[in-house]
């Protein structure tokens, strides 16, 4: 088991909000009354949703009671809930919004749970989400590879490691639950500063578990290898690091009354 840090989540808050900025663009409900953030995280992006649709009863739904604890105290505007993500869709609620950012590639099952998602969206509304898809870049292979060597290998053996699906996976599971699919990717050539800030970065998000897997006395053995491994696979370009760092993102709209998702 591992525990989110928020502090540390939003070291890089605004290149990490830019994706789910990107992903509501792109989403066209007319007048929701029921919008729920399942992932909110510290609730700094599920504030936007309020903002968006001042009318609408907006809620977040996180597993992390950090995570929660932080958005309750910092986003008072917003109803925020402990609860997993795979529970609340078992309720058999429907809403005309159901957002997820970058929180389904931790569930090795995801694509299993999209057409209960789907199921959750009334006629009219939307079901968007975005996933990282850079697991094959250094940020990435280069954890696994330290991870895998001794004496780490004996600690980090089964600890959770996200994953996604390619765009058309996505594409494909969505038509066949009844949605009218858009799906799109994009790379971000994030420009990050600071002492080692791809670890910075990684040690937030998907480094986290293998983290804190380790035990006290090789953790900072490990995290000056990691460090210096990142230096080498992300120079200084004298004007920062370059992040590119690929997502996918997926809208399916639920066609309203009356009418059909068109063949």
């Amino acid at each position: 088991m591992f525990s989110w840090d928020a502090q540390r989540y939003l070291t890089f808050a605004g290149e990490r909000g830019r994706p789910f900025a990107d992903l509501l663009a792109r989403v066209s409900v007319a007048g929701p009354t029921d919008v729920v953030d399942l992932g909110c995280g510290p609730g700094n992006l599920t504030r936007l949703l309020a903002e968006i649709w001042p009318g609408a009863r907006v809620r977040g739904v996180d597993s992390s009671p950090a995570m929660v604890e932080a958005a309750e105290r910092d986003v008072p505007e917003v109803e925020f809930e402990l609860a997993d993500l795979r529970d609340w869709v078992a309720r058999d609620e429907q809403v005309d919004l159901l957002v997820s950012n970058a929180t389904l590639q931790w569930l090795p099952d995801h694509l299993d749970l999209l057409p209960d998602l789907a199921a959750r969206v009334r006629p009219g509304g939307s079901l968007a989400f975005q996933v990282p898809g850079n697991f094959d870049e250094p940020s990435h292979t280069i954890r696994g590879e330290l991870a895998a060597e001794p004496p780490y290998a004996d600690h980090t053996v089964g600890v959770a490691v996200p994953a996604s699906h390619a765009p058309e996976v996505y594409l494909d599971v969505l038509a066949r639950a009844g949605l009218e699919p858009d799906v799109w990717e994009t790379t971000y050539l994030h420009v990050l500063t600071g002492d080692d800030p791809v670890f910075t970065w990684v040690s937030g998000t998907g480094a986290r578990p293998t983290l804190q897997a380790l035990p006290d006395d090789l953790r900072p053995r490990f995290e000056e290898e990691f460090k210096a491994r990142l230096r080498a696979a992300y120079p200084d370009r004298g004007h920062g690091v370059v992040l590119p760092f690929r997502r996918i993102f997926a809208v399916g709209r639920r066609p309203a009354a009356g009418s059909e998702v068109a063949p």
